[in-house]
Protein backbone atom coordinates (compact mmCIF):
# COMPACT_ATOMS: atom_id res chain seq x y z
CA UNK A 1 0.00 0.00 0.00
CA UNK A 2 1.38 3.39 -1.03
CA UNK A 3 1.74 6.12 1.57
CA UNK A 4 0.03 8.64 -0.75
CA UNK A 5 -2.46 7.55 -3.42
CA UNK A 6 -4.26 9.64 -6.01
CA UNK A 7 -7.00 7.68 -7.74
CA UNK A 8 -8.65 8.99 -10.91
CA UNK A 9 -9.12 12.59 -9.78
CA UNK A 10 -10.87 15.20 -11.90
CA UNK A 11 -10.30 18.85 -10.95
CA UNK A 12 -12.04 21.83 -12.52
CA UNK A 13 -11.49 25.58 -12.59
CA UNK A 14 -15.08 26.70 -13.17
CA UNK A 15 -16.00 24.77 -16.35
CA UNK A 16 -12.44 24.02 -17.42
CA UNK A 17 -11.25 20.51 -16.58
CA UNK A 18 -7.63 20.82 -15.46
CA UNK A 19 -7.06 17.22 -14.31
CA UNK A 20 -8.72 14.47 -16.34
CA UNK A 21 -8.47 11.31 -14.31
CA UNK A 22 -5.00 11.56 -12.76
CA UNK A 23 -3.78 8.55 -10.77
CA UNK A 24 -0.41 8.12 -9.11
CA UNK A 25 1.16 6.51 -6.07
CA UNK A 26 3.98 7.60 -3.78
CA UNK A 27 5.66 4.92 -1.69
CA UNK A 28 7.03 5.74 1.74
CA UNK A 29 10.55 7.27 1.75
CA UNK A 30 10.55 7.70 -2.03
CA UNK A 31 11.21 10.77 -4.14
CA UNK A 32 8.54 10.86 -6.83
CA UNK A 33 8.72 13.48 -9.57
CA UNK A 34 5.90 14.89 -11.67
CA UNK A 35 7.15 16.55 -14.87
CA UNK A 36 5.37 18.25 -17.76
CA UNK A 37 5.07 21.49 -19.64
CA UNK A 38 3.41 24.70 -18.54
CA UNK A 39 -0.31 24.20 -17.98
CA UNK A 40 -0.04 20.41 -17.83
CA UNK A 41 -1.64 20.30 -14.37
CA UNK A 42 1.38 19.69 -12.14
CA UNK A 43 0.70 22.44 -9.59
CA UNK A 44 -3.03 21.68 -9.72
CA UNK A 45 -2.23 18.11 -8.66
CA UNK A 46 -0.30 19.33 -5.61
CA UNK A 47 -3.01 21.83 -4.70
CA UNK A 48 -5.61 19.06 -4.81
CA UNK A 49 -3.51 16.86 -2.53
CA UNK A 50 -2.92 19.66 -0.02
CA UNK A 51 -6.61 20.59 0.16
CA UNK A 52 -6.44 23.93 -1.66
CA UNK A 53 -8.56 22.47 -4.46
CA UNK A 54 -11.25 19.79 -4.22
CA UNK A 55 -11.66 17.14 -6.93
CA UNK A 56 -15.16 16.66 -8.33
CA UNK A 57 -14.42 12.97 -8.85
CA UNK A 58 -11.86 10.46 -7.63
CA UNK A 59 -10.10 9.96 -4.31
CA UNK A 60 -6.91 11.00 -2.54
CA UNK A 61 -5.66 8.87 0.36
CA UNK A 62 -2.82 9.39 2.80
CA UNK A 63 -1.75 6.33 4.78
CA UNK A 64 -5.05 4.72 3.67
CA UNK A 65 -7.06 7.67 5.05
CA UNK A 66 -9.31 9.54 2.58
CA UNK A 67 -8.54 13.25 2.47
CA UNK A 68 -11.92 14.27 1.05
CA UNK A 69 -13.60 16.92 3.19
CA UNK A 70 -10.44 17.92 5.06
CA UNK A 71 -9.21 21.50 4.97
CA UNK A 72 -5.66 22.43 4.03
CA UNK A 73 -4.68 23.04 7.67
CA UNK A 74 -6.05 19.62 8.68
CA UNK A 75 -4.13 17.88 5.90
CA UNK A 76 -0.94 19.66 6.98
CA UNK A 77 -1.56 18.63 10.59
CA UNK A 78 -1.73 14.93 9.71
CA UNK A 79 1.55 15.03 7.82
CA UNK A 80 1.17 16.28 4.22
CA UNK A 81 2.83 19.69 3.85
CA UNK A 82 3.42 21.78 0.72
CA UNK A 83 6.32 24.09 -0.17
CA UNK A 84 4.45 26.33 -2.63
CA UNK A 85 5.66 27.64 -5.95
CA UNK A 86 7.40 30.99 -5.57
CA UNK A 87 8.40 30.15 -1.97
CA UNK A 88 5.80 32.52 -0.37
CA UNK A 89 7.65 33.07 2.85
CA UNK A 90 6.43 35.67 5.35
CA UNK A 91 8.59 38.49 4.06
CA UNK A 92 8.08 40.89 6.98
CA UNK A 93 8.91 38.29 9.63
CA UNK A 94 12.40 37.20 10.60
CA UNK A 95 13.84 33.85 9.60
CA UNK A 96 13.29 32.59 13.15
CA UNK A 97 9.66 33.74 13.14
CA UNK A 98 9.07 32.02 9.79
CA UNK A 99 10.32 28.76 11.27
CA UNK A 100 7.99 29.20 14.24
CA UNK A 101 5.08 29.68 11.82
CA UNK A 102 5.90 26.32 10.26
CA UNK A 103 5.20 24.66 13.60
CA UNK A 104 1.89 26.46 14.21
CA UNK A 105 -0.08 23.18 14.51
CA UNK A 106 2.26 21.84 17.22
CA UNK A 107 2.28 22.41 20.99
CA UNK A 108 5.49 20.57 21.96
CA UNK A 109 7.64 23.65 22.58
CA UNK A 110 10.76 21.78 23.64
CA UNK A 111 10.63 19.56 20.55
CA UNK A 112 10.01 22.60 18.36
CA UNK A 113 13.19 24.22 19.71
CA UNK A 114 15.08 21.02 18.94
CA UNK A 115 13.70 20.94 15.40
CA UNK A 116 14.84 24.53 14.84
CA UNK A 117 18.33 23.42 15.74
CA UNK A 118 18.03 20.59 13.22
CA UNK A 119 17.01 23.12 10.55
CA UNK A 120 20.15 25.12 11.34
CA UNK A 121 22.22 21.97 10.83
CA UNK A 122 20.46 21.17 7.55
CA UNK A 123 20.61 24.78 6.32
CA UNK A 124 23.68 26.41 7.96
CA UNK A 125 23.10 29.66 6.05
CA UNK A 126 19.85 30.16 7.95
CA UNK A 127 21.66 30.14 11.30
CA UNK A 128 23.56 33.21 10.13
CA UNK A 129 20.27 34.87 9.16
CA UNK A 130 17.99 33.97 12.09
CA UNK A 131 17.24 37.57 13.08
CA UNK A 132 17.16 38.87 9.51
CA UNK A 133 13.87 39.90 7.89
CA UNK A 134 13.04 37.08 5.49
CA UNK A 135 12.12 39.38 2.61
CA UNK A 136 15.73 40.58 2.42
CA UNK A 137 17.16 37.09 1.84
CA UNK A 138 18.50 36.03 -1.53
CA UNK A 139 16.36 33.77 -3.72
CA UNK A 140 18.32 30.69 -2.76
CA UNK A 141 18.11 31.52 0.93
CA UNK A 142 14.36 32.07 0.64
CA UNK A 143 14.01 28.62 -0.94
CA UNK A 144 15.98 27.11 1.95
CA UNK A 145 13.71 28.91 4.41
CA UNK A 146 10.55 27.74 2.64
CA UNK A 147 11.72 24.14 2.86
CA UNK A 148 12.82 24.51 6.49
CA UNK A 149 9.52 26.13 7.45
CA UNK A 150 7.62 23.19 5.93
CA UNK A 151 9.85 20.67 7.73
CA UNK A 152 9.04 22.35 11.06
CA UNK A 153 5.59 20.77 10.73
CA UNK A 154 7.27 17.33 10.83
CA UNK A 155 5.70 16.14 7.56
CA UNK A 156 5.68 12.56 6.44
CA UNK A 157 5.11 13.74 2.87
CA UNK A 158 6.60 16.98 1.53
CA UNK A 159 5.04 18.43 -1.62
CA UNK A 160 7.54 20.65 -3.44
CA UNK A 161 6.30 22.90 -6.26
CA UNK A 162 9.02 24.16 -8.64
CA UNK A 163 11.77 24.60 -6.00
CA UNK A 164 14.36 25.65 -8.60
CA UNK A 165 12.23 28.38 -10.19
CA UNK A 166 14.13 31.62 -10.70
CA UNK A 167 17.41 30.39 -9.21
CA UNK A 168 20.89 30.58 -10.72
CA UNK A 169 22.28 27.22 -11.96
CA UNK A 170 24.70 26.88 -9.05
CA UNK A 171 21.86 27.39 -6.56
CA UNK A 172 19.68 24.89 -8.42
CA UNK A 173 22.28 22.20 -7.77
CA UNK A 174 22.27 23.12 -4.07
CA UNK A 175 18.47 22.89 -3.92
CA UNK A 176 18.48 19.39 -5.39
CA UNK A 177 21.21 18.29 -2.99
CA UNK A 178 19.04 19.58 -0.16
CA UNK A 179 16.08 17.57 -1.49
CA UNK A 180 18.25 14.44 -1.38
CA UNK A 181 19.28 15.16 2.22
CA UNK A 182 15.69 15.76 3.32
CA UNK A 183 14.68 12.44 1.79
CA UNK A 184 17.59 10.67 3.46
CA UNK A 185 16.17 11.82 6.80
CA UNK A 186 13.03 9.77 6.09
CA UNK A 187 10.73 12.34 4.51
CA UNK A 188 8.76 11.18 1.46
CA UNK A 189 8.81 13.77 -1.34
CA UNK A 190 6.48 14.48 -4.25
CA UNK A 191 8.34 16.92 -6.47
CA UNK A 192 6.89 19.07 -9.24
CA UNK A 193 9.70 20.50 -11.35
CA UNK A 194 10.28 21.83 -14.88
CA UNK A 195 13.99 20.93 -14.73
CA UNK A 196 13.29 17.40 -15.90
CA UNK A 197 16.92 16.14 -16.07
CA UNK A 198 17.68 17.00 -12.44
CA UNK A 199 14.23 16.00 -11.16
CA UNK A 200 14.18 12.59 -12.86
CA UNK A 201 17.84 12.07 -11.94
CA UNK A 202 17.01 11.97 -8.22
CA UNK A 203 13.59 10.34 -8.49
CA UNK A 204 12.76 6.79 -7.50
CA UNK A 205 9.73 7.07 -9.77
CA UNK A 206 8.48 9.66 -12.23
CA UNK A 207 5.21 10.59 -13.93
CA UNK A 208 4.81 12.62 -17.12
CA UNK A 209 1.72 14.83 -17.21
CA UNK A 210 0.30 16.31 -20.40
CA UNK A 211 -2.93 18.32 -20.66
CA UNK A 212 -4.22 16.99 -17.35
CA UNK A 213 -3.47 13.32 -17.99
CA UNK A 214 -0.64 10.98 -16.97
CA UNK A 215 0.85 9.78 -20.26
CA UNK A 216 3.92 7.92 -19.02
CA UNK A 217 5.46 6.70 -15.78
CA UNK A 218 8.35 4.59 -14.59
CA UNK A 219 11.60 4.70 -12.61
CA UNK A 220 13.19 8.13 -12.87
CA UNK A 221 16.35 6.92 -14.59
CA UNK A 222 14.32 4.94 -17.13
CA UNK A 223 12.29 8.02 -18.03
CA UNK A 224 15.52 9.97 -18.50
CA UNK A 225 16.50 7.45 -21.17
CA UNK A 226 13.04 7.31 -22.79
CA UNK A 227 13.15 8.84 -26.26
CA UNK A 228 9.68 10.39 -25.88
CA UNK A 229 10.69 12.17 -22.67
CA UNK A 230 14.02 13.26 -24.09
CA UNK A 231 12.37 14.68 -27.18
CA UNK A 232 9.67 16.54 -25.24
CA UNK A 233 11.53 17.78 -22.14
CA UNK A 234 15.26 17.29 -22.44
CA UNK A 235 15.96 18.81 -25.85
Amino acid sequence: MALLEIDDIHVFYDKIEALKGVSLAVQERQIVTLVGGNGAGKSTTLRAISGLLHPREGAIRFDSRPLAGLGAHEIAAIGVVQVPEGRRIFGRLTVSENLDMGAFTRRDRHAIAGDKEQMMALFPRLRERLKQVAGTLSGGEQQMLAAARALMARPRVLLMDEPSMGLAPMLVEQVFETIRRINEQGVTILLVEQNAPLALGIADHGYVLESGRIVLDGPGRDLLDDERVRRAYLG
